[in-house]
């Protein structure tokens, strides 16, 4: 939130939270509602007066009508949510989980024990990256070796082409594959 859109919105609750301790004085009987409409006719028989009420009152329904219809920070939340968002002076720079997914479907197909690969990335608020890979292996694989080496690539790729440190690898073995023997037949 904008440094105006804070002082805006702190205005706009004090303004509230006084016409509504005033309502309930007036509702409890604490305030005469004669007294209370002599001095609304007053500040609005003023001229200077009621032209800072009408300003104030079109500059409150003008906010009112951005906050309820036009929220600033929604599309770009909803735009980042969906990847990693690095900044530096130069600009900024959206890295989507799609992409690191791909990446990390690329590392696991250059291991010859590891088939058919599904792979799904999750980002917490603090941006901290988890990886979760879904693989068959073929029958001859030592799957412990096999997933610790993956989740040591898997992190040091990541950390090569985005410079994004990986809190977990997580693989889930989901089937075993025979090994395919080529026969020739004459």
């Amino acid at each position: 939130m904008k440094p105006i859109e804070k002082i805006t919105l702190v205005l706009f609750s004090s303004l509230m939270l006084i016409a509504s301790v005033i309502l309930c004085l007036t509702v409890f009987g604490w305030i005469d509602v004669e007294v209370l409409s002599n001095v609304v006719e007053i500040a609005i028989m003023d001229s200077v007066t009621s032209k800072v009420i009408l300003a104030l009152s079109i500059i409150f329904i003008l906010l009112s009508i951005r906050c309820i219809f036009f929220d600033s920070s929604s599309k770009e939340k909803e735009e980042y949510k969906n990847g990693i968002l690095l900044e530096n002076s130069n600009g900024k720079l959206l890295i989507t989980k799609e992409t690191i997914e791909n990446l990390v479907s690329a590392v696991v197909k250059g291991f010859d024990s590891a088939e058919d690969v599904t792979t799904r990335i999750e980002l917490d608020n603090a941006n901290n990256l988890t990886v979760f890979v879904n693989l068959c292996v073929k029958e001859n694989a030592v799957i412990k070796e096999l997933s610790s080496n993956l989740q040591t690539k898997i992190k040091e790729a990541i950390k090569k082409s985005s410079d994004l440190e990986v809190k977990e690898v997580n693989i889930k073995v989901k089937n075993i594959e025979p090994v395919k023997e080529n026969t020739i037949e004459a």
